[in-house]
């Protein structure tokens, strides 16, 4: 369960153009509208993950031969994942807010729609599973139920913070602090995935 934390976490947290929707609607709109647009971008997510599972489940017995490898792999891609999100423009990709939904249903709509439309984010969620070693052959059916259930309160639990925060600070918040938000953010990730590439190699080789 705390991997699936983790891994929602991780997945909801890069400021892409969901993010700058929800800090767009915390700003205009109040807290709660923003949440639900984040609880529809935590469902597709979890549809993602739940996709990753199923597909990668079938090929467990490779991944518990492989596990070094993939984990070398997966850290690659958190790596190039984290030198992009540094460099990224946090709201290049935001289409211009002409929408003004009356209620949490539409927000919650939008959320999900606008983070469904992104499938590349499977290669991050790819990546995430087997730096956390999330699929396992040990596991059982309940464990996976846990994971996935603890992966949707993990990008709640994102949001939820986000959003209070952006509405706390929403007098004093800008562009820049996005820029400087994503560069941590980059920065975790990069470290991750350094340690978990130096971990891979050293399983594989030693």
């Amino acid at each position: 369960m705390f991997r699936g934390l983790l891994i929602g976490i991780l997945v909801s947290a890069p400021m892409g153009p969901i993010g700058m929707l929800c800090i767009q609607r915390t700003l205009n709109r109040g807290r709660w509208p923003a949440f639900f647009t984040g609880v529809g971008a935590a469902l597709s997510d979890l549809v993602y993950c739940l996709l990753t599972g199923l597909g990668l489940s079938f090929v467990t017995d490779f991944i518990e031969s492989n596990q070094s490898i993939l984990q070398v792999i997966g850290s690659v891609v958190l790596m190039i994942y984290a030198a992009y999100l540094f460099v990224a423009n946090p709201s290049k990709a935001l289409q211009p807010a002409a929408m003004h939904p009356n209620s949490y249903w539409k927000d919650f709509g939008t959320g999900f729609l606008f983070t469904f439309s992104n499938p590349l984010i499977l290669f991050f969620i790819i990546g995430l599973f087997a730096r956390f070693s999330f699929l396992a052959p040990e596991f059982k059916a309940y464990h996976y139920v846990g994971g996935y259930l603890s992966i949707f309160l993990g990008a709640i639990l994102w949001w939820f913070g986000v959003t209070y925060f952006v509405n706390k600070v929403r007098r004093h918040f800008n562009i820049r602090s996005m820029w400087l938000l994503n560069r941590i953010l980059a920065g975790v990730i990069l470290i991750m995935g350094l340690f978990g590439f130096v971990t891979g190699l050293s399983e594989l080789f030693f």
